[in-house]
């Protein structure tokens, strides 16, 4: 999701210095002890990488209303309509105030963004179906941005990639029990003012989608028309964010509204059993915790519900786990499995930019990065029934700021037999085969250039070779 996330670090080293020696040494070990296992780190080596240009567009349907063939338009500070096509240039959400980064794509778009991709499904034979993001960061501004998913060719030996098809969700059917943006429309095509999309799976006739809104599951066909749409439950309680459409803000400035997800936190990855029986959809944030007012942790570390939901019996089966968080504040990209009780989860910062173009000591401008990206990691996590309401084990993790490139496949930003994926947001992974998998980026579209500081990210997806990392228990 585009909305920058708050990115909090647990200052220790004060509190510490007025211990004695001895009971500091005590304390340091407790914590140590309590906190979660990150695994062990793996390496990654780069076999393929691909690149999707920033600038990718798309026609609306043609039985589309006349407000969507432009997109972008509400995307002022004031939410004011512009409809003079790229008038209005787009900057780095992540720019120093002292150093605006522009990215070299301006707003409103002719067409549709084909832009940021926020979940990956593989196919098989390099065929992949990837999700659209919900369009330009908030409910508020993507009013025209419509709600889409791709089906994609990438051949890594040649180092192409081919956009086969699109489809657009649509609900001719008032599937969908709240108002929609297009609700007097007969095709009634969803944008991202309805729903925040970040998670996809596709099971026989239906495709799956985990978004952040509600957050909802939504059920919908090949085609892209909604067949169902599931509010969420987790231990048995409803969960919304303050986005849910059936909140609404009080009529008094003394008023109360209650939701227990964090803006922005809802469902961000969402896993598929390999009998295609159970879908596990993760949140992006710690739910808020009302016996301690704040965010749900075990012991010192955040942690993030995993919530199983049976696609049968078409309803959440009531067990969860907690994914505990590296650092206060990270979030995580995407969530696929490996086998029945392993899982790859992508955890970030909220950071972008490369280290290789990282700007002097104490230097702020618009030519390089002054906060680079520090923590941008796939981990290997294991979970099953029977640990259900406990911590996911963290087995592993690669470094995707140091994926090695000794043979010199990176088509763009490889430097010193290495290359990074200094993007903010990362929200694609999956595996393609015992030995590799596929990681690719959200580009903001075009808020985001964390590859150069001037230039909006293209969409990349790259393929690494992990057999260690996937073999590790």
């Amino acid at each position: 999701m585009r909305t920058l996330k708050s990115f909090t670090l647990a200052l220790l080293a004060g509190a510490a210095l007025v211990l004695p020696a001895v009971a500091q040494d005590k304390t340091q070990t407790e914590k140590t002890a309590a906190a979660p296992s990150e695994g062990a780190a793996f390496p990654a080596v780069l076999a393929g990488h691909v690149v999707l240009p920033a600038a990718s567009f798309v026609p609306a349907p043609a039985d589309a209303p006349a407000a969507l063939k432009t997109s972008g338009k509400f995307t002022a500070a004031d939410r004011v309509r512009n409809d003079v096509v790229g008038s209005v240039k787009g900057v780095s959400v992540l720019s120093n105030k002292a150093a605006p980064r522009e990215t070299g794509l301006s707003l409103p778009f002719e067409g549709q963004a084909v832009q940021g991709f926020s979940g990956i499904v593989s196919e098989g034979d390099g065929r992949f179906w990837v999700l659209t993001d919900n369009g330009f960061g908030s409910k508020a501004n993507s009013p025209d941005a419509m709600l889409m998913a791709h089906r994609l060719k990438m051949d890594f030996k040649d180092g192409k990639i081919e956009r086969l098809g699109t489809i657009f969700l649509h609900d001719p059917d008032r599937k969908v029990p709240y108002a929609i943006a297009m609700e007097g429309t007969e095709k009634r095509y969803l944008t991202g003012a309805d729903f925040d999309l970040e998670s996809i799976q596709v099971v026989g006739d239906s495709i799956w989608f985990g978004e952040e809104f509600g957050p909802f599951l939504i059920e919908t066909d090949l085609d892209g028309k909604v067949k169902a749409v599931f509010e969420t439950q987790v231990d048995g309680k409803p969960v919304r964010s303050p986005d849910h459409p059936a909140l609404s803000l009080p009529g008094a400035p003394d008023g109360k509204v209650a939701f227990n997800a964090y803006r922005s936190k809802g469902f961000e990855g969402m896993a598929l059993s390999p009998d295609k029986t159970k879908l596990y959809a993760l949140l992006e944030g710690p739910l808020f915790d009302a016996a301690t007012g704040g965010k749900e942790k075990v012991g010192d570390s955040e942690v993030l519900r995993i919530a199983e939901f049976d696609i049968a019996k078409r309803d959440w089966t009531g067990r969860s786990w907690k994914y505990p968080l590296a650092q206060a504040g990270n979030a995580i990209g995407d969530f696929n499995m490996v086998d029945d009780t392993h899982g790859l989860i992508i955890e970030r910062d909220d950071r972008e930019g490369s280290r290789f173009k990282a700007c002097e000591a104490g230097k702020v401008e618009p030519t390089c990065f002054d906060k680079p990206a520090q923590f941008k990691r796939v981990y290997k996590v294991e979970f099953s029934p029977e640990t259900a309401g406990q911590l996911a084990r963290k087995v592993g993790y690669i470094d995707l700021l140091n994926i090695k490139d000794p043979n010199g496949k990176a088509k763009q930003g490889g430097t010193e037999g290495a290359l990074d994926m200094p993007f903010f947001t990362i929200e694609d992974v999956v595996m393609v085969s015992p030995t590799q998998i596929v990681v690719g980026n959200d580009n903001n579209l075009p808020y985001s250039a964390g590859r150069a500081p001037q230039k909006n990210d293209d969409n990349e997806f790259v393929l690494l070779d992990v057999a260690e990392f996937l073999k590790a228990k």
